[in-house]
């Protein structure tokens, strides 16, 4: 069975409805990030979801060392704040060092462990520690039933607040897969289990010094994820994404954002979660 978990506000997992995180990649400027969240708060009540604000103040595995990373932790996560108060929706942001977890800890209400720092023990352990929710992407490496040790490794820290996101896998060079079984496998884990429906049509480093992506999928994989039984979706939105500063090739556009959310509200409601379904 698995647990609900107080995500910041509301209830996620268990038989509670389906959530939404949704935001910028990265932190391009504080208007920008507020007046994107105001809207994707909005777009969310209206469609009936309950919604986590995502943006990250770094990016610190961009492909290239002249890429942009973000505007730094300390300005990151006073705007992350801002998001908190003004907005009134729940936040969340990835987290890459044991200081970074602390110091995230005491803002925001989720943190996020990227794919590829899924197995750093002392990472799990410190966001742990903080409290907070921990949102832990799959790694592209890794199995669904290999997420059992990173369960653990948080259980053994002192926390249940688990969320678990799958984001594809490696399929040969610059290209992800997704192996929608891993949704009902690392649910059986105990815990709620979100789809990353935008980094899951990456093709990393598929444009050379960045990656690449294939929006064009993003729209049916999410409608395949939300009829395999997921708890949430994951999605980066931008309001233009061509001119993003990072993943720009694999954000949802904002004004297309509530018509994907209303055709994966209807099917959620269908199809339940993983252990209601009927094979």
């Amino acid at each position: 069975m698995v647990q609900s978990i107080d995500l910041g506000g509301f209830q996620g997992g268990g038989s509670h409805p389906h959530f939404l995180i949704a935001g910028p990649c990265v932190i391009e400027s504080e208007q920008l990030v507020l007046d994107t969240a105001f809207q994707i708060a909005d777009i969310a009540k209206q469609v009936g979801f309950p919604c986590i604000f995502k943006s990250s103040y770094d990016k610190a595995n961009r492909s290239s060392i002249h890429s942009f990373r973000g505007i730094g932790i300390a300005e990151g996560l006073s705007i992350l704040k801002k998001v908190k108060e003004k907005v009134q929706i729940p936040v969340l942001t990835d987290v890459h060092s044991v200081g970074e977890a602390t110091m995230a800890g005491e803002v925001v209400d989720i943190l996020q462990i990227p794919a590829f720092l899924c197995r750093q023990t002392d990472l799990l352990i410190a966001a742990a520690k903080t409290g907070r929710v921990v949102n832990v992407k799959k790694g592209q490496f890794l199995s669904p039933w290999d997420m059992k040790n990173v369960v653990h490794k948080l259980e053994e820290s002192g926390t249940k607040k688990i969320v678990l996101t799958e984001r594809g896998a490696s399929f040969g060079y610059n290209n992800l897969v997704v192996d929608m079984r891993s949704l009902p496998v690392m649910r059986g884990l105990g815990y709620p289990v979100v789809f990353d429906a935008t980094h899951s049509v990456q093709l990393p480093g598929g444009s050379g010094t960045k990656s690449s992506g294939q929006r064009e999928f993003i729209a049916p994989l999410a409608r395949a994820a939300a009829a395999a039984g997921c708890d949430g979706f994951f999605m980066e939105v931008h309001p233009n994404p061509d001119a993003a500063m990072s993943d720009g090739p694999n954000m949802v556009p904002l004004h297309q954002l509530k018509e994907l959310l209303q055709q994966l509200h209807q099917i959620c409601q269908v199809a339940g979660k993983a252990e209601n379904n009927i094979f």
